[in-house]
């Protein structure tokens, strides 16, 4: 048995035991086609910002925050509402037959003989006004004309049969401890604006969060695109290696270990283009569902081509003004302020609601009559017929329990949103210097990820000379090959990885939109 044909049996048998993994090279040599997609395939530039403003005009969770913040826009109408005035008319028709069982002075006269009919039909409507103060108090005006009518035989005495009789009467109601005080009674107008504001930055968080995330899934499909070009640059540096050994094996200054280890580095090489083709539609479809495009459109094979290229300079940094700004632009800490204001505010209400009630009540009217409704509105109005008073109410309850117990939970409540605002502020501190750390870490990636893919080039081309001139094996060429694919996709992975910090960065410092010039309305 002579060298060639064991060798032949060695290579049978290592190729059996590996599984049949190996691709036959086809005799007019291996390529793969990646630069066509597949007929029913169509591709779609996108943009970052483009990715970005349709995602925020499709995102369901940014239309149900949005409700949200017009709902709690709604409460503060509510409550302002409460002051509105409230106008309300009353008429009625009453009538009144009853038996007489003795005179009535003015009307029957003498001593009765029989059952006497007293019959009165009675007209009125009344008009009134309620306004609610921002003192705590009311104002009603009260306008009450009526028509009387009796019959006549008992009607003899009365100096209008039918009379009209007017009044106009104004009350005023003013607590002087207890719901006295405009504060107070803008408390719940102004807990009504702080959630509103409070919702609104909720929004905005929201859409942050979005923007945030549609960044972070464009970059890995930059990142998917360009790895595929990595991996069909070391496909081709394959194919032209097994080309190269082939020629040498058929002038017979190579053996067939040669050429079969380059076809399995070209099967490798294959594996790695399809792996990256699938990931280019994986991280395409992630981020069409943030896009939240129509179920037809969702069902269509799309590939979507980023046209945003990844930053690779330096950013200046400066961790204090970063972690300023933070603090000053970050939803959370606004959101933590307005919920301190508001318990600050309910801690006051209900400090208030413990006082005892006392309330000045004045009052005051006039009144008029006459055979028509001229007669007696005209002397309603002349003062001539009048009335006027004024007292005070005191009420409160024995030990005040309910008042006393809200009072406490309100302090409790608005010490909660004091703590929670000083672990908002140092949450965002941590997070601010952890993305500036990521942000300077990944830049040196770049570039120490570049120097080794350099090397790795250099390394390469060395190694690739001395195979020309036989001081090399196939094997060692193709290790270089698998170093410099590594090195490429740590270069673009570290690259990619910085724009993503970058982003984050953004995000923690809630200025995301203003890259964008974007704006809430």
């Amino acid at each position: 048995m002579d060298l060639t044909t064991s060798t032949h049996r060695l290579c049978r048998t290592a190729i059996a035991l590996a599984g049949l993994w190996i691709i036959p090279a086809p005799t007019d040599g291996w390529s793969l086609d990646t630069t066509e997609p597949p007929p029913a395939e169509r591709r779609e530039t996108l943009s970052l910002a483009d990715a970005a403003l349709r995602a925020l005009q499709h995102n369901l969770d940014i239309s149900i925050s949005r409700h949200t913040k017009e709902s709690r826009l709604a409460d503060i109408v509510i409550e302002q509402a409460k002051f509105d005035p409230t106008f309300s008319i009353n008429g009625q028709y009453n009538r009144v037959a009853s038996p007489l069982n003795r005179p009535v002075f003015g009307g029957t006269g003498g001593t009765l003989n029989t059952i006497t009919t007293f019959d009165q039909r009675t007209n009125s409507v009344t008009v009134d006004a309620t306004q609610s103060l921002i003192t705590g108090g009311s104002v009603n005006l009260n306008y009450s004309p009526s028509r009387t009518n009796v019959n006549q035989d008992v009607a003899r005495g009365f100096l209008f049969n039918p009379s009209w009789t007017g009044g106009l009467g104004v009350t005023l109601t003013q607590p002087l401890l207890r719901n006295a005080g405009i504060d107070v009674n803008k408390t719940f107008i102004k807990v009504a604006q702080n959630n509103a504001d409070v919702e609104q930055h909720v929004f905005r968080d929201r859409v942050l969060t979005v923007i945030a995330s549609v960044e972070q899934t464009y970059w890995e499909v930059v990142f998917a695109n360009e790895n595929l070009k990595v991996a069909q640059a070391a496909l081709k540096a394959a194919e032209e290696l097994l080309a190269t050994n082939r020629a040498k094996s058929k002038a017979g200054i190579m053996s067939i270990v040669d050429v079969l280890q380059a076809e399995a580095a070209m099967a490798s090489r294959v594996e790695q283009v399809l792996v990256a083709e699938r990931t280019i539609r994986d991280q395409g479809d992630q981020l069409r569902k943030l896009l939240n495009p129509g179920e037809e459109d969702l069902r269509q094979d799309i590939v979507l081509i980023p046209t945003d290229p990844p930053a690779t300079a330096l950013e200046p940094i400066s961790l204090q003004e970063t972690i300023d700004i933070a603090i000053d632009q970050r939803p959370e800490i606004i959101q933590a302020k307005k919920n301190v204001d508001s318990g600050e505010l309910n801690q006051q209400f209900a400090r208030n609601q413990m006082l005892p009630t006392l309330s000045l009540q004045g009052t005051m009217g006039m009144a008029g009559l006459g055979g028509d409704y001229g007669e007696s509105f005209t002397r309603n109005f002349s003062g001539d017929f009048y009335n006027y008073g004024a007292g005070l109410v005191l009420s409160y309850p024995l030990g005040n329990r309910a008042a006393i117990s809200t009072y406490n939970k309100r302090q409790l409540e608005a010490q909660n949103a004091e703590v929670a605002l000083v672990r908002a502020r140092q949450q965002v501190i941590v997070g601010v210097r952890e993305a500036v750390r990521r942000v300077q870490t990944d830049f040196k990636r770049i570039e120490t990820t570049r120097s080794a893919r350099i090397m790795a080039e250099k390394q390469l081309q060395a190694e690739q000379e001395r195979l020309k001139v036989g001081m090399s094996t196939t094997r060692f060429v193709l290790d270089f090959q698998r170093d410099l694919a590594t090195a490429r996709g740590n270069e673009l992975r570290a690259t990619v990885d910085y724009n993503k910090s970058l982003s984050n960065l953004a995000r923690h410092k809630a200025t995301t939109l203003d890259r964008y010039n974007f704006q809430l309305e």
